[in-house]
């Protein structure tokens, strides 16, 4: 049987297997399937970015569904948090999301939510993909009459807005407070600039012309440096810049500074601790966070909990623990008090909240932690053997972790979502820091590309 899931759903490039119109078509059937029961006919929502594939899945998507009895609810354009919530808010037995999130406009994915709004588990996945290379889902089909229907859903946008700014406190306002957004020419294009108004703020909205090719194009949570730009040249309060599907964010203080996820979950934390919600007083992060947050979490007396990378293990690891706040280095946070998945519309307002109640600039808020210079190099691979299996490999990596010692660390990781193997170095100095990355890279390079 072959492999369709990822860490983060089904990706590729578009047109291409395994994210063609044929394996879409099959992926909705075998979603549509399972979902089933008897006496009830179940609801599947669809959304999707700005990506010009998004068309040709999201109709692929749309038959196979229909075809096995099941009807297909499509909101459009809209953030894969914006999905989840509305899988959930409209009691829909699952929900799936078009989108390759921060990759370029030529790669598209597809993942799915459970009726609760969680991202499904592996076994799930698991049965999809059984269903899929069983290739006998055509003696599965219901009769003629038994046949699902379409129908589109023109107000999910305004239902999510309403969602979204019932998530900041209401004895404040965002009026005065001037914003920059960067949508990234992605699905946050029009949720973001009309929640941060609605609620008050004065935005200035960027990247926000969605073509279908330029998602992600030189803007975003992997570039903010225009962002960071306008912030300063505008005199705002803070900038924030979303990733193509909205679920993760890069915030940048009134200085122009950059603050990432391991930033922010320390602003958050230390806020919802003052305040008595930070349950079981502990914080979920990844193996990719830096040194710097869990200095600052032992000084602010908060306990941390290491999951892989991956939101669905950082979310697998908060239902364990507990915890009600977690995410990642790369800007996907999870608010559980909030949130069923990370949104970094949330998120950007659970920021501007700690502002508001703490009455100080963001660049104050951001010196609870201190950030370790790091260096990340992602490398293109063939293929992907166990790096343990390839001596020079083994090699360089040890001998660089016996020079940092316990100045810094070295995390050597494959992509779960792409051909790639990233290299990440933290240490004492920035010198230091990019030398070593860059060793263990070239090795990377010469034994896998």
């Amino acid at each position: 049987m072959g492999k369709l899931f990822g860490t983060d759903g089904v990706r590729g490039v578009a047109n291409e297997y395994p994210m063609t119109a044929e394996m879409a078509l099959d992926i909705g059937r075998a979603t549509a399937y399972l979902f089933k029961r008897k006496g009830h006919i179940p609801r599947i929502i669809i959304g999707k970015d700005t990506r010009i594939s998004g068309y040709m899945l999201e109709n692929a998507l749309v038959s196979g569904i229909c075809s096995m009895g099941v009807n297909a609810l499509v909101v459009g354009p809209l953030p894969t948090p914006g999905i989840a919530f509305a899988t959930n808010s409209m009691r829909a037995d699952a929900g799936i999301v078009i989108s390759a999130s921060h990759n370029p406009f030529q790669d598209n994915g597809i993942k799915i939510f459970s009726s609760e709004g969680f991202k499904l588990p592996d076994e799930k996945e698991l049965e999809i993909e059984k269903l899929i290379f069983s290739n006998n889902m055509h003696t599965l089909n219901p009769s003629p009459n038994e046949l699902g229907k379409a129908y589109r859903i023109d107000d999910a946008r305004g239902r999510y807005i309403v969602f979204l700014k019932n998530t900041f406190p209401k004895e404040y306002t965002l009026e005065g407070t001037k914003v920059v957004l960067d949508c990234a020419h992605g699905a946050t294009y029009r949720v973001a600039p009309d929640t941060f108004f609605e609620l008050g703020a004065d935005v200035t909205s960027l990247f926000d012309e969605p073509n279908g090719e330029n998602i992600n194009d030189n803007c975003g949570s992997q570039h903010p440096e225009t962002l960071a730009e306008e912030v300063v040249k505008r005199k705002a309060d803070a900038g924030f810049a979303f990733d193509g599907d909205g679920d993760r964010l890069i915030a940048v203080d009134e200085n122009g500074s950059m603050l990432t996820g391991d930033q922010i979950m320390a602003i958050c934390a230390r806020e919802m601790k003052k305040e008595g919600k930070l349950t079981k007083n502990l914080v979920v992060c990844t193996v990719m966070s830096n040194i710097g947050l869990g200095i600052a979490f032992k000084e602010l007396g908060i306990e941390q909990v290491i999951a892989k990378v991956g939101d669905r293990y950082v979310l697998e690891e908060m239902q364990a623990n507990g915890a009600s706040i977690g995410g990642e280095e790369s800007g996907h946070v999870i608010f559980l008090e909030h949130h069923t998945t990370g949104d970094g519309i949330i998120t950007a307002l659970q920021v501007l909240a700690a502002m508001k109640k703490a009455q100080k600039p963001l660049s104050e808020l951001a010196q609870v932690m201190k950030v370790f210079p790091q260096k990340l190099i992602n490398v293109d691979v063939k293929t992907k053997p166990e790096l343990s299996t390839i001596p020079e490999i083994s090699q360089v990596i040890k001998d660089i972790e016996e020079q940092l010692a316990d100045t810094g660390r070295v995390l050597v990781r494959y992509s779960g979502t792409q051909n790639m193997c990233r290299v990440m170095v933290e240490g004492p100095t920035r010198e230091d820091t990019e030398n070593y990355c860059k060793k263990i890279a070239d090795v990377l390079r010469e034994k896998l590309s």
